[in-house]
């Protein structure tokens, strides 16, 4: 049975995020709030926990899930050739709604699906977020819907649709927006634009003059 916390009342979000926090150790899935919608979390590192995942939501591997950190300095461990330009973007947009694609560390023992050697990372602008990231490390997180549905902006969409595959639900009322991160990748000496979300070419080419945006 799927266990609800207000995430509103401070009780309530105190003992919600002790649970989630255990859940996620368990290799169970979480439902948590995120400034563009809600989020569908798991163990970055359990194998198990992302299968459940992409189960849970109807997707493929060859859609691997993005990953949310608590802080950029968690970048240090987790990716490698990381340019200059793209620690600009994190300095202007994080946390924020940008999704940076980098190489992930080789060594990293990880399966998020099909990534070819490349993750899609992203630090949230939401306390309920953050704060469970700090707690338990790098997450595996997606919107919270079925795929081929509409992102959920709030939790009771979430839970209507994903019911009892998912262990804890954190509730923190209706998201901000629903305009998804733009998602720009870091891999190649030039930043390109693969999506353009919250934030558009313009602004980020204020940071990134030489941005590309794909066609």
């Amino acid at each position: 049975m799927a266990r609800r916390y207000d995430c509103n009342e401070a009780t309530d979000r105190a003992t919600g995020l002790r649970e989630a926090a255990s859940a996620v150790r368990r290799g169970e899935l979480v439902v948590l709030p995120t400034d563009t919608v809600y989020g569908l979390g798991a163990d970055a590192f359990g194998s198990e926990a992302v299968a459940d995942l992409l189960a849970a939501k109807g997707r493929g591997r060859t859609m691997p899930t993005p990953v949310l950190i608590g802080s950029p300095n968690t970048l240090h461990g987790l990716v490698t050739d990381f340019s200059e330009h793209a620690w600009e973007l994190v300095d202007a947009f994080w946390p924020g709604p940008l999704t940076l694609v980098a190489r992930h560390q080789p060594s990293l023992q990880w399966d998020l699906g099909d990534t070819r050697g490349t993750v899609a990372i992203r630090m949230p602008l939401h306390p309920v977020a953050i704060e469970l990231l700090t707690e338990v490390g790098p997450m595996a997180v997606s919107s919270a819907n079925l795929t081929g549905h509409p992102a959920p902006e709030d939790c009771d969409a979430a839970q209507q649709m994903l019911g009892d595959s998912v262990s804890v639900y954190l509730d923190g009322g209706p998201t901000p927006g629903i305009v998804p991160s733009s998602i720009v990748d870091v891999t190649g000496k030039v930043p390109v634009l693969l999506r353009e979300g919250a934030l558009s070419p313009e602004e980020l080419r204020k940071v990134v003059p030489d941005l590309e945006v794909a066609s």
